[in-house]
């Protein structure tokens, strides 16, 4: 485990939480307090903050522990992002689907991030043990990945209704659901009777999705790095601009259309390089530059081979502002 000379470790670790929190607070209660939708320019400048600010994070680490570990940072960190991108495309839907106005959305990301940091944690916390005690598991890891990718890559196209779920069902036999809609607010009480609102229900599915999909992305990051502290900082990174990244995805998410393939592809390789690690080592560089090439190879063929209508769209834009 890395340790910064002469810092106890629960001091490194309670330090980069504390400043998660204060980062956290900063997004809430000072620059996001008024309820509003971002702008596409507004969403652009804060995915940009938050890149900017993960990248110095990087540049510490690098400093701190070497190359490696600065390389083990950005490819986690990389992988992270572009999963969550996949479970972006739920959360649309899950919006969509509850009919969350766009203005209260920012609300039901921000505690939907609070609960994944939280879950993911202890997620990353179990999988740290396990790992130092049964080396073996990783091997199940490598192919659970190798599983995933080829779901993602294969999965039959369908209508997806969140209302269908089974957390909504379970919800609804315990509390009372109200469609109230009264600014935005999670809970309620109508005559005297306690209730929780749709937004609720929205943010609650939300949870239990971001919880199916950590399955696949925690254990990749464990395909990169075994160290937990870098596991933690770099999904906890990526998670944090997924608010911003979300209002990007709301107005492009038609040219995101081969994504998944990339991902599916990315997972079969790391899981094929944890099940084959004790014969073939790959570099963290080569594993950068596969995960980075195909990420790019996906968005340019999405970009190319998006429908007609959508270019038009763009030649339009590109004639009115000449």
């Amino acid at each position: 485990m890395i340790t910064i000379p002469g810092v106890h470790p629960f001091f490194m670790w309670a330090g980069f939480i504390l400043l998660v929190v204060i980062f956290l607070v900063l997004d809430l209660g000072v620059f996001n307090k008024k309820k509003h939708t971002l702008s596409i320019k507004e969403a652009v400048i804060w995915s940009l903050v938050w890149f900017g600010t993960a990248m110095l994070f990087n540049y510490f680490l690098w400093l701190e522990f070497g190359k490696e570990i600065g390389l083990q940072f950005l490819t986690g960190y990389i992988l992270e992002k572009s999963l969550s991108v996949d479970n972006l495309f739920v959360i649309l839907l899950i919006f969509l689907s509850f009919k969350v106005d766009t203005k209260y959305q920012h609300k039901i990301l921000f505690w939907g991030i609070v609960g994944a940091l939280i879950m993911r944690g202890l997620m990353i916390w179990i999988g740290s043990v396990l790992i130092s005690r049964f080396e073996w598991i990783l091997m199940l890891f490598g192919l659970f990945l190798i599983y995933g990718g080829y779901k993602i890559i294969f999965k039959e196209e369908g209508e997806y209704d969140p209302h269908d779920s089974w957390i909504v069902k379970m919800l609804h036999k315990f509390v009372h659901v109200t469609r109230a809609r009264k600014g935005g607010a999670f809970f309620m009480r109508h005559k005297g009777q306690f209730m929780v609102t749709i937004y609720f229900v929205a943010l609650l599915v939300i949870e239990v999705t971001d919880l199916a999909f950590a399955l696949d992305s925690i254990p990749a990051i464990f395909g990169i790095t075994k160290e937990p502290f870098i596991v933690f900082t770099s999904n906890i990174f990526a998670i944090l601009g997924l608010r911003s990244l979300y209002f990007v995805i709301l107005k492009a998410h038609q040219y995101f259309s081969h994504l998944n393939i990339g991902l599916g592809i990315i997972l079969i390789f790391i899981g094929a390089k944890m099940l084959l690690e004790k014969w073939i080592h790959v570099s963290i560089v080569v594993s950068l530059a596969i995960v980075i090439g195909v990420l790019i190879i996906s968005m340019v063929s999405s970009i190319l081979t998006a429908p007609a209508h959508l270019k038009e769209d763009r030649a339009r834009k590109r004639k009115g502002r000449a």
